[in-house]
């Protein structure tokens, strides 16, 4: 099928309004995404009239919430080509990587232990990893990106000794927008692959029965679903390997004074009343993406990549850091004479939303010289037309602070 970008653009309410008088161009779908119309509707059904608690009741609505939340499970694997069961709902990528760190990694590192990860990771898969660090002895070794912002898996594998127990990287940086070729670092190595999706999935498909993870998660608000919602694929051999990681709820089966019995995986690892509604607006945006073709929302994205880095490149004044051949359609810039915070603030009163920060990526900053940058990150719902209206933001920028 071919993608009609504009009709994908009817799609999201939001994309019609104005910002301080201008058309809106939004530019920050690497921190979060836009919600389309379905998902905005599946949300105010699931509230306005099937809501109740899951798992737990006998009566309709109940039973109805529960296929309703259940069936977004199934949607999650077809979207990822997992086994159902082997889904595990979380409230996004943060969640899923402490559980990992806590359910999978505390029992089995001691002190001197090793962890390889990249310089390029978002906090989100690292901070969990410090965890281990400050508190058994855990060792980090970094692997630091190529010049051009790529990283090929001859550099992950390299760092791995004999003690390095487990390898957390991302599929694509939230900065640079490099893809991590992670079938290649699989090709090398045994060790348990923890990868970060919370991009990756979002713009480009993903197949994990043939990329060789250990463990992956997703994030519903980049997603374009809501925020709280999200997941993580864990193997199966894998999930009998790890502890509870939160008390309460369908995660147990009987509970005494002096005994406990845990639920089989999934719900072992799903404690507490879920994001109910937050999971099945999730499904309705994973429905949406599915319906339109992953990989025609890749080729349309690959096109935005291409148009905007060459006239990116045009402005030689900008600098933008990471440059690999098979990137996202992500840039992180840096003007001579301009803070990231000034560029994003002129950028806003033309309309245009960039991000502009760390990025919660201060290893990756550091490891480039810099401090702060702005982001434009690129949907499948933006334009060329909204590329050039960036360009214009920016050399007004220049002109302003030259």
């Amino acid at each position: 099928m071919s993608f009609d970008v504009q009709a994908v653009r009817a799609d999201f309410p939001i994309l019609s309004r104005q910002v301080n008088g201008k058309p809106l161009v939004y530019l920050d779908n690497g921190a979060s995404a836009q919600k389309p119309r379905v998902v905005i509707d599946a949300i105010t059904r699931a509230y306005e009239g099937e809501y109740a608690n899951v798992h737990r009741g006998l009566h309709y609505l109940s039973n109805l919430a529960t296929d309703n939340y259940e069936r977004v499970r199934g949607t999650i694997a077809r979207f990822l080509n997992v086994p159902e069961d082997e889904i595990i709902f979380t409230s996004g990528s943060t969640e899923a990587l402490n559980l990992v760190s806590y359910g999978w990694a505390a029992p089995r590192l001691q002190a001197g232990d090793e962890i390889v990860l990249s310089v390029m990771e978002h906090h989100a898969n690292i901070v969990p990893w410090h965890f281990l660090r400050e508190r058994q002895g855990v060792v980090l070794r970094w692997v630091e990106p190529d010049p051009d912002g790529s990283l090929p898996p001859e550099k992950v594998l390299a760092a791995i000794t004999p003690r390095t127990k487990m390898i957390a990287v991302t599929h694509m940086s939230n900065v640079t927008g490099t893809v991590v070729d992670i079938a290649g670092i699989r090709a090398g190595t045994d060790l348990p692959l923890v990868v970060d999706g919370s991009q990756a999935a979002v713009h480009m498909p993903v197949d994990l029965a043939t990329l060789g993870a250990d463990f992956y998660c997703i994030t519903g608000h980049k997603l374009y679903g809501p925020s709280g919602s999200g997941a993580i694929w864990i193997r199966g051999d894998r999930q009998a390997e790890m502890r509870p990681f939160l008390g309460g709820g369908d995660m147990i089966r009987t509970v005494g004074r002096d005994v406990i019995t845990y639920n089989d995986p999934p719900l072992r690892f799903e404690a507490g009343t879920p994001g109910i509604v937050n999971q099945i607006g999730l499904g309705a945006a994973l429905d949406y993406m599915m319906g339109l073709g992953m990989e025609n929302i890749a080729t349309h994205e690959r096109a935005l990549r291409d148009y905007a880095r060459d006239r990116l490149r045009s402005l030689n004044w900008l600098q933008v850091q990471g440059d690999a051949a098979n990137k996202g359609a992500i840039f992180s810039m840096t003007m001579q004479g301009a803070h990231a915070h000034d560029i994003s603030t002129i950028l806003d009163k033309k309309g245009i939303a960039v991000r502009a920060g760390s990025h919660c990526a201060m290893p990756l900053m550091e490891f480039m010289g810099v401090t702060a940058s702005a982001r434009a990150s690129f949907a499948m719902y933006n334009t060329q037309a909204e590329v050039d209206a960036l360009v214009e933001g920016l050399t007004f920028c220049r002109e302003l602070f030259a």
